[in-house]
């Protein structure tokens, strides 16, 4: 008998009450679904049920804005127990990505990874691509950061890298165009292709770092980035550029069809593609059709398998004690 198929969705956010998700998706052009509002751990595990996924990574939306203070750190640490009780609750269905504070808090941010990994077992770090708003927004490829990176590195750490919701310089064209669908993936490529020109992602090699949604527009921009940049006097050859962007994980969330995976596939491989849903942003139909396109791209088989969970048991191997 074929072994069962395990599915590990490594992009599946939890909602807080105190997030108010339903206010602010009106700021930025989207409306999550209604019946995933107000969240709870049962309604992500009913949608996990119909889709056939046996253990969900919970993490925080990728927020930018905050300040240093005492309060930030506290909604963070809060909402990394409210993770990691979930965790405990449904030990076989859920593992967590801790969040940081306001990321221009390093104290807070170094206090925040430690107590995660130590005292709570996160499985992983979750980061937006850039922190702050506006012009004091910065990329977190920025050497102010370094310290943070340097930690993250000498515990080997998984990071989950989501794009901000950072609106344009121009208003989003369209009420069916909001933030969430056209700027988001391009703020993940951004934040990607910052650590790669700083050399930071090369300097930091034993941070595995899994990119949202197939990395945006990296597939697409990567070699852009490696010839103009290096023109631009970024110190790395064009094919040291492109190798680095290869050394990134990438996620299927919202982004999965024959037409992106067709560019993924000889880009990095099969086993540097994991799935993800961005349930409960979506809705459980959303996520399907964008998983029946991954399984029928790469029909039955390893490589499918690897993508499904294998690569995320690799990533992640605390897990695997808890698949039935």
């Amino acid at each position: 008998m074929q072994p069962r198929q395990i599915r590990i969705d490594v992009h599946h956010h939890f909602f807080p009450l105190t997030l108010n998700k339903a206010n602010s998706n009106t700021k930025v052009g989207w409306r999550t679904p209604a019946e995933n509002l107000p969240w709870s751990p049962e309604i992500s595990l009913k949608s996990m049920d119909d889709s056939g996924v046996d253990i969900a990574l919970l993490s925080f939306p990728a927020i930018s804005s905050g300040s240093v203070s005492l309060e930030n750190r506290t909604a963070t640490r809060e909402g990394n127990i409210f993770a990691s009780h979930i965790r405990e609750i449904y030990p076989r269905r859920f593992g967590f990505l801790a969040s940081l504070p306001f990321l221009n808090d390093i104290e807070g941010a170094l206090l925040e990874i430690s107590y995660a990994f130590d005292e709570l077992n996160a499985d992983g770090i979750s980061l937006a691509s850039s922190c702050g708003e506006e012009s004091d927004a910065t990329y977190i490829g920025d050497e102010r950061y370094d310290i943070i990176w340097a930690e993250l590195n000498r515990r080997g750490a998984v990071v989950f890298l989501h794009g901000a919701q950072t609106p344009s310089s121009t208003p989003y064209p369209h009420p069916c165009l909001g933030i969430p669908i056209t700027e988001v993936p391009n703020e993940t490529f951004k934040a990607a292709a910052h650590l790669v020109v700083t050399g930071r992602k090369r300097k930091y090699p034993d941070v595995n770092i899994i990119l949202a949604h197939l990395g945006g527009s990296v597939p697409f921009l990567a070699a852009r980035v490696a010839v103009l940049s290096s023109y631009m006097g970024c110190s790395l050859t064009p094919e040291e550029i492109m190798e680095d962007f290869k050394s990134f994980y990438y996620e299927t969330a919202l982004s999965a069809h024959e037409i992106t995976l067709a560019a993924m596939d000889p880009f990095v491989g099969s086993n540097r593609i994991l799935f993800g849903t961005d349930f409960p942003a979506v809705n459980t139909e959303m996520a399907d059709w964008y998983t029946k396109n991954l399984m029928g791209f790469y029909g039955d088989g390893t490589k499918l398998d690897d993508i499904m969970g294998g690569n995320a048991l690799r990533l992640f191997p605390r897990l695997r004690a808890h698949i039935r």
